[in-house]
C-alpha cells in the first residue's frame, strides 16, 4: 500500500502521545514494506519536505493567525478568530491537494486535524480515495479538544462548540472507517452520531518499553515516593494531586514531572512553597523518573482518551493511582494493576494514596501484575498488524 499520513505535527515536533504514537505506526508499516509519507503543519510559509529517520515528511505552513504549539496564551479575540477559521480552513485546501498529487496515494489515515480542519476530508474524498480517520481526542467535537471546562466534563457540546463545529458530524459520514485509541472516545463520538454506519475499529496505541529490572517490593512502613509525569493543567489534575498529598499524612514524597504554560506553573509552585516534601523536576527522562519512583498517579479531570503514561508506568512495574475517567480504566483495573479514584469525590485519591503507603501486601501484588496486564499494549508488531488490516479494507471498500 501507498499511505499519507496527515496529523498536526510530526517528529521531531511533539506535542503530546499522538505524536509519538504516529511516530511508532508510520515506522512499523514501511518496515511491513508499505510505502510511507507524511503529511504535517509548521509554522513557517509555504510546502517543504525532508527525511525524518527514512520516513519523507511534508510540512505545510499553517494558515491561521497564530502557531498554537506555544508556551504563550493569545488573548480571547485572537483564539476566537483562530477557532472561527479552524472551523473549516479552506485555504489551506491547496497544500493537501499538492501533497495528494505528488504522493497519489492508495488510502490516507488521518489522525488529529488541528490546524487542518475538516477540510481535509473533502479535499481528499474530492481527489476520490479512501480514508480512514483516528480519533486521539475530541477536537472533532470540541474546540479545546477537550470536553472539559473548569466547572468540570462537558456531557454535550456547548452552544460554542455546537457553532464551530457545525458541519462535521455530517462530513465524517466521508470516511471509509473510524478508528478509537479507546473503546471509550469511539463510544463517544459515535453517541454524538459521528461516523454513522462507517466501519468502527479500536485498536489501542503501542509502546516499545524495555523491561524493567524486577517488580517493586515495598517493606511496611517504608516511604512512598509518588510520582506525575506529563502536562501541567488544571484538567490532567496535577492540583488535585497537591491538595490530596498535602492532606494526607503519609510518609514520603511527590514528585512531579513536565511542562506547563508559565503561569499555572508558578500557581502549582506557590501551593507547595512550604512543603519540601513536593519537587518539580520540569522536563527528565522518562525511564529515569519511573526508576526513582514507587507509585505513578495519573489523576486526570477530564476523559483521557487512553492515557499512555499509565500503560508507561504499568510497564515499568508500578502500581498506578487513575481517575476511572475516560481511556483509564481500560489499562488501569481497580485491584489487579492500581487503583481507580473518583474526581467528584476527591478524597478518594487520598484514600488510595494512603492505602498503597500502609498496605505494602497489595502494594506488592499489584506491582507483580502491572506490567503483565497491559503485555498487547508493549508490542507495536500488534498494532501495526491491525492498522493495517484496516487500511487494506478501506481500499477495497
Amino acid at each position: 500500500m501507498k499511505i499519507l499520513y496527515i496529523n498536526v505535527l510530526y517528529s521531531p515536533y511533539v506535542a503530546g502521545g499522538a505524536e509519538i504514537s504516529l511516530k511508532l505506526i508510520v515506522e512499523s508499516m514501511q518496515a511491513r514494506g508499505h510505502d510511507v509519507a507524511v503529511l504535517s503543519l509548521a509554522p513557517r510559509e509555504g510546502i517543504h519536505s525532508e527525511q525524518v529517520d527514512g520516513v519523507r515528511v511534508y510540512r505545510a505552513g499553517l494558515r491561521n493567525y497564530y502557531w498554537p504549539f506555544s508556551q504563550e496564551r493569545p488573548g480571547a479575540f485572537r483564539r476566537l478568530a483562530w477557532h472561527l477559521r479552524d472551523r473549516y480552513n479552506a485555504a489551506i485546501g491547496s497544500d493537501i491537494e499538492h501533497v495528494l498529487q505528488i504522493e497519489r496515494p492508495d488510502v490516507v489515515s488521518c489522525h488529529n486535524l488541528v490546524g487542518w480542519s475538516v477540510a481535509v476530508w473533502d479535499e481528499v474524498a474530492r481527489a476520490n480515495i479512501p480514508f480512514v480517520q483516528v480519533l486521539h481526542d475530541m477536537y472533532l467535537m470540541c474546540a479545546n479538544s477537550n470536553m472539559y471546562k473548569e466547572e468540570g466534563v462537558c456531557h454535550g457540546q456547548c452552544f460554542r462548540c455546537r457553532v464551530l463545529r457545525t458541519g462535521h458530524e455530517r462530513r465524517s459520514l466521508q470516511a471509509s472507517a473510524v478508528v478509537g485509541i479507546s473503546r471509550n472516545i469511539l463510544d463517544r463520538f459515535t453517541a454524538a452520531g459521528y461516523f454513522a454506519g462507517v466501519p468502527r475499529h479500536v485498536i489501542y496505541n503501542a509502546r516499545r518499553i524495555p523491561t524493567a529490572s524486577g517488580t517493586r517490593k515495598r517493606e511496611p512502613g517504608s516511604p512512598l515516593k509518588i510520582g506525575y509525569i506529563g502536562t501541567l493543567s488544571l484538567i490532567k489534575g496535577v492540583e488535585w494531586l497537591i491538595t490530596q498529598f498535602r492532606k494526607s499524612r503519609i510518609e514520603g514524597s511527590l514528585h512531579i514531572a513536565g511542562r506547563g504554560q508559565a503561569e499555572y506553573v508558578r500557581h502549582l509552585e506557590n501551593l507547595v512553597a512550604t512543603d519540601p516534601r513536593i519537587t518539580f523536576a520540569g522536563y527528565v527522562d522518562a525511564a529515569d523518573f519511573y526508576a526513582g519512583i514507587d507509585l505513578l498517579v495519573v489523576p486526570s479531570c477530564w476523559e483521557e482518551p487512553l492515557g499512555m503514561v499509565a500503560v508507561e508506568g504499568l510497564a515499568n512495574n508500578l502500581p498506578v493511582i487513575a481517575s476511572n475517567r475516560g481511556g483509564l480504566p481500560e489499562t488501569v483495573i481497580h485491584g489487579v494493576n492500581g487503583l481507580l479514584c473518583e474526581p467528584n469525590e476527591p478524597d478518594s485519591l487520598g484514600e488510595a494514596l494512603t492505602t498503597l503507603w500502609q498496605d505494602n501486601v497489595l502494594y506488592n501484588q499489584l506491582s507483580q501484575c502491572a506490567r503483565q496486564s497491559i503485555a498487547p499494549l508493549l508490542n507495536p508488531d500488534r498494532m501495526a498488524g491491525e492498522y493495517e488490516a484496516v487500511l487494506q479494507a478501506a481500499i477495497k471498500k
